[in-house]
């Protein structure tokens, strides 16, 4: 929801399609709020069982037969959203969801806005914010790992971890401030080496939990790969062999590719965008330099680059301007591709230090080499548990978090300033709150709910 529309009252009854738009076998309309039992027994003539799937008609007003399906009813607060709900579960026809959809918006029911069936989760206490945002991931999810990872995000593996560290820092926080109001008491914590070493053990749980929440997020949003190089130095190949089908045309003609073109592959589970882009070479066809500039745009907003080159003429070539070229517009680090070793003779794989790799797009040799090399730059690790899902904002709320933590045990070993501590250590726990929705704002609900498919 836009931080500009405006609130909506609880008491409201809310009804949506919560299926995909289209024809199928079935389609369901999902209703909630405190005057869903009367609207029930108006739409079907009786309250079913709770939790029961029923069989029963769906009546328009002048008692007409609009479907006949299941209802289900969930009373509260024993539902998804805390509150009376009810699904109906009838043929899945356009015409026929549109019939019960508007006979329900006579009983009174508000069309639901994107995410406000979560939402209401999140403000009845059914969920809290980061299981709320692990419904749309699960929901979005490309891969099984991602999926899997949502799982355990809406299970509450990333709450479970925020919680752990609110409760040590809790301890921490009675303990210091103890010794500040109480001076007179024989608490000495600025020589109480227990609280270092508890803060430099929070410190290293912090770290941990950021890469888990990074590798999360690749998980959550993929990967993006730009093919970046001279013309004809096989990026098109490239695409095709990563993505195992013909996505791109592939010619000896230098410029044959002039736009983006764009591939989702999954690589272990990561889902990963391969982007090929024009040769970068100065052009005076005006196509072919709209391609170029739309090349070097790419770039700028890639996860990773690789500088594609043809193995088979870099030895009479200096690639350095090109490499400086590309890495100078970079936005995400610069790896080297050495293609056409079936030509070249160069052995594949990757080159001392992991700055490059040698591989053949035409006959494959080199391949595995190259994907390893793209996990391991995105730091992401192969492993049946996919930890959890987790987004930007987590991220910057961890990063902001460990922040105050780190000037908190700054101001402790440097300064033995317990007042300062105390005030980071609380800044740190109120960052924390904002992950799990203990501490937010209206326009941050907003803008995180208005992002959900309808329905949902």
């Amino acid at each position: 929801m836009p931080a500009s529309d405006p609130p909506r009252h609880r008491d409201a009854d809310i009804v949506a399609v919560a299926t995909p738009p289209g024809r199928g076998g079935i389609s369901i309309v999902r209703l909630s709020g405190p005057g869903v039992p009367a609207l029930c027994q108006s739409l079907t003539g009786a309250l079913p069982k709770p939790r029961y799937a029923t069989l029963c008609d769906f009546l328009a007003a002048d008692g007409a037969v609009i479907d006949r399906g299941l209802a289900l009813y969930f009373p509260a607060p024993r539902s998804y959203t805390g509150e009376h709900q009810l699904e109906l579960h009838g043929h899945g026809s356009p015409v026929v969801m549109k019939m019960l959809l508007r006979r329900c918006l006579e009983l009174g029911a508000s069309l639901a806005r994107p995410g406000e069936f979560s939402e209401r989760a999140y403000l009845n206490g059914r969920l809290d914010l980061a299981q709320a945002e692990a419904v749309a991931d699960l929901i979005e999810s490309g891969t099984e790992a991602a999926a899997r990872s949502a799982l355990r995000s809406l299970q509450g593996e990333l709450s479970a971890r925020v919680g752990d560290l609110v409760g040590e820092l809790t301890e921490l926080r009675v303990f210091v401030e103890a010794a500040i109001d109480f001076p007179d008491e024989e608490i000495d914590f600025l020589s109480h080496h227990s609280v270092l070493a508890r803060l430099r053990g929070l410190q290293r749980r912090f770290a941990r939990l950021r890469e888990s929440a990074r590798h999360g997020q690749l998980l959550r949003d993929g990967l993006k790969v730009v093919l970046t190089g001279a013309p004809n130095a096989g990026k098109s190949s490239l695409l095709n062999a990563l993505s195992r089908q013909p996505r791109a045309i592939v010619s000896a003609i230098p410029g044959t590719t002039r736009d983006v073109l764009e591939q989702w592959v999954e690589i272990d589970g990561l889902a990963v965008e391969i982007i090929d882009t024009a040769g970068l070479r100065d052009s005076a066809d005006e196509i072919e330099a709209e391609g170029v500039r739309r090349a070097l745009d790419a770039q700028r907003h890639a996860d990773l680059i690789l500088l594609v080159v043809d193995d088979a003429v870099t030895a009479a070539v200096d690639i350095a301007p090109l490499y400086k070229r590309v890495a100078a517009g970079a936005g995400a680090p610069v790896c080297l591709v050495r293609n056409k070793i079936d030509v070249s003779g160069r052995v594949a794989g990757v080159a001392a230090g992991g700055d490059s790799v040698a591989l053949s797009a035409l006959s494959g040799a080199g391949l595995a080499d190259l994907v390893a090399m793209i996990k391991a730059r995105a730091g992401f690790r192969d492993s049946e548990d996919s930890g959890f899902t987790a987004r930007q904002r987590h991220l910057d709320a961890l990063a902001r978090a460990s922040d105050c933590l780190d000037a908190g045990v700054k101001q402790l070993t440097a300064n033995r300033a317990g007042e300062l501590l105390a005030e980071d250590l609380a800044a740190c726990q109120r960052i924390l709150g904002e992950i799990t929705g203990e501490v937010g704002s209206d326009d941050l609900l907003g803008l995180i709910f208005a992002s959900f498919c309808v329905g949902k």
